[in-house]
């Protein structure tokens, strides 16, 4: 009986310590598909806060995405998926079985420029994301990507991430809930860090990289320089186990085009 007291008392030490930690978000994109016992209902790509609640829609700041491209990443291979915008997000045509992957890009979002004196500095910003069913082990697709290693335990999930197909060390990565709690790590010089999921429910962990480095992209127009790139990437995991999911704020107000 003590014993069954005292780790009573550390999950709620444990639990209380969380909800006091919490940070800022900015917008990002995630995927999201209706929970694993719902056999229908297809993967979605948002833009928006997703522990805001906020999911920007069209007429809007969603349609500065000029067309996402998604895939399905299985034992079988890679197969692209037709991807349709609607009102509130993109809808992809299809969703991950277990030990699947859904990733999805948009690689034209527009390059901003901004003057600097004389200078005209244009920054490339490439937003992606990934949905996984289940913590196996998943190979890196993206130009920056977070996947699972497949070591998961008690002490949480290990995930790694990689820019270019090589590990990246000191990542920062938010691990977020619904509920708009939010948790920063970072990761080790292999790239990896270790996440604990003690709600039930969807955890979006987000992934950003900024590359100082000027280059180059193709586009339909022609190729388009830029000066740096800023990359920014979630992984969508749903835990089915643990604690009571807490309620998510009101939906916010999608934001009107600039």
């Amino acid at each position: 009986m003590p014993n069954q007291h005292l780790r009573s008392f550390k999950s709620i030490a444990f639990i209380t310590g969380m909800l006091l930690l919490g940070s800022a978000q900015a917008h990002h994109v995630w995927i999201e598909q209706p929970a694993v016992g719902q056999k229908t209902g297809n993967a979605t790509f948002f833009f928006g806060e997703f522990g805001g609640n906020l999911r920007e829609a069209s007429p809007g700041l969603l349609d500065k995405f000029p067309q996402p491209v998604a895939f399905r990443l299985s034992a079988k291979g890679e197969q692209a998926l037709p991807v349709s915008k609607t009102a509130g997000g993109f809808a992809i045509a299809a969703r991950a079985a277990k030990g699947e992957s859904i990733v999805a890009e948009e690689p034209a979002y527009p390059i901003s420029e901004r003057k600097d004196g004389d200078t005209t500095l244009r920054s490339l910003y490439h937003p992606a994301a990934r949905l996984v069913v289940g913590v196996s082990k998943q190979d890196p697709k993206l130009t920056l990507d977070l996947v699972p290693t497949g070591n998961a335990g008690k002490d949480g999930v290990e995930v790694q991430a990689f820019y270019k197909g090589q590990p990246l060390p000191k990542a920062k990565v938010e691990v977020i809930t619904a509920s708009g709690w939010s948790q920063t790590h970072y990761s080790d010089e292999a790239g990896k860090l270790r996440v604990q999921m003690p709600w039930r429910g969807t955890y979006v962990l987000e992934l950003s990289h900024s590359d100082k480095n000027p280059g180059e992209r193709a586009a339909a127009s022609g190729p388009e320089k830029f000066d740096r790139a800023s990359y920014v990437t979630s992984l969508t995991l749903m835990q089915a186990t643990g604690i009571a999911t807490l309620p998510a704020p009101p939906a916010a107000a999608p934001n009107k085009m600039n």
